[in-house]
């Protein structure tokens, strides 16, 4: 008999900071019109651009967003710095990242009534970690007391989904009896807040769920995994360089190629029909279509992509309670999204009930989950 594998609790870390889409934009143009006055000769002959002006209407109406939470409001309006002013911490303090890992993991141990004597893995999967080694989730693991292993994965915008992918298939091989996922996503140090089209799209939050086999569920709201998919394909149209190769490359390790940049009306026109065929796909694979769904949440990166995207699988537009929008208070928090979206609105779901979770970006990469209620 094939063994089920249930998700069975989640929890949400999300930061005291926000910055309104108006606190942003008045912090940009101000650095804006320093930069054009600043280089004012530069610009007249060529050799640098201009900044261009922005709004806070232009913001929301490209992207739906209209505020974004971060982990250190300090240093981010400044225009004389135009990135958080995060204090370091020594090797022997528990990390910023592990810090707020740690927040999301134990709301998503109480959720699912589990202690760190029945967690033997923890997945720590983002877009960013703050260090190469040693692990975050091997940090995590010893900061809540869980015997077993750990180990850190990175797929961009699809790192939650895929990290899901591998605690489902860790429990039902029998390689771990009980999977803690975390999705501690620091973003706003790899935003460049001085581009005009990019410096409004990232928020941090920290996201986690539990995945482990029906026998040992005990949790209020638990959700069959009835299966996964994903696919990836590459493009050079969302991408980040930092790394340390430019130690060895002599190039500036926080130019602007480093941080986060994207093609994004291509991503728009190559991702929307992606994921849409992808989420048909994985549902006709269950004799299922869209209409047999009652909640599908989405990465939340763009309301005019979910928009599209909902309306290529049902033929119209879908409500807010079909496909929950929460990136207009949290932004994009890369990974984290769809899991936000989930742990909002789940609670009211009737046993029998389908949903499918579904991260798309960088990559490409698209990842999904197809649930139902128990």
């Amino acid at each position: 008999m094939t063994k089920q594998i249930v998700l069975s609790g989640s929890g949400l870390w999300t930061p005291e900071h926000s910055i309104s889409n108006q606190e942003l934009i008045d912090s940009y143009n101000a650095y804006a019109d320093w930069h054009n006055q600043n280089y004012e000769a530069e610009i007249a002959k060529g050799e640098m651009e201009a900044k261009p002006h922005s709004s806070a209407e232009f913001v929301e109406k490209a992207s739906g967003i209209k505020s974004r939470y971060v982990y250190c409001k300090d240093g981010v309006l400044d225009i004389h710095r135009m990135r958080p002013d995060i204090k370091p911490r020594s090797d022997d303090e528990i990390s910023h990242q592990a810090e707020i890992a740690i927040k999301a993991a134990k709301a998503a141990m109480a959720s699912a009534n589990k202690t760190a004597n029945d967690i033997d893995a923890v997945i720590v999967s983002c877009a960013y970690t703050q260090r190469s080694y040693p692990a975050i989730a091997i940090e995590v693991q010893e900061a809540l007391g869980i015997d077993g292993f750990g180990f850190d994965m990175l797929v961009a915008c699809s790192a939650a989904t895929f990290g899901m992918h591998r605690a489902y298939e860790m429990v039902a091989a029998g390689t771990a009896k009980a999977v803690l996922v975390i999705n501690p996503e620091l973003v706003s140090p790899q935003v460049n807040y001085k581009d005009r089209d990019s410096h409004f799209i990232f928020g941090d939050v920290a996201t986690a769920t539990i995945i482990e086999a029906q026998e040992t569920v005990t949790s209020d709201h638990a959700f069959d995994i009835l299966s996964t998919k994903a696919v990836t394909k590459f493009s050079n149209n969302i991408r980040s360089n930092f790394g340390y190769m430019t130690h060895a490359t002599d190039e500036d390790p926080y130019a602007a190629d480093k941080l986060f940049h994207q093609e994004g009306r291509k991503v728009f026109k190559e991702v929307c029909p992606m994921a849409a065929q992808h989420i048909v796909d994985h549902l006709q694979a269950h004799e299922l279509g869209p209409e047999n769904l009652t909640r599908w949440w989405l990465h939340q990166a763009n309301i005019n992509m979910n928009l599209l995207i909902s309306k290529r699988l049902l033929g119209r537009d879908a409500s807010l309670e079909e496909a929950p929008i929460v990136l207009d208070r949290y932004a994009n928090t890369a990974s984290a999204g769809s899991v936000i979206a989930f742990i909002l609105h789940h609670q009211d779901l009737k046993a029998g009930d389908y949903g499918i979770l579904c991260s798309f970006g960088a990559g490409y990469s698209i990842g999904s989950l197809l649930i139902r209620k128990r």
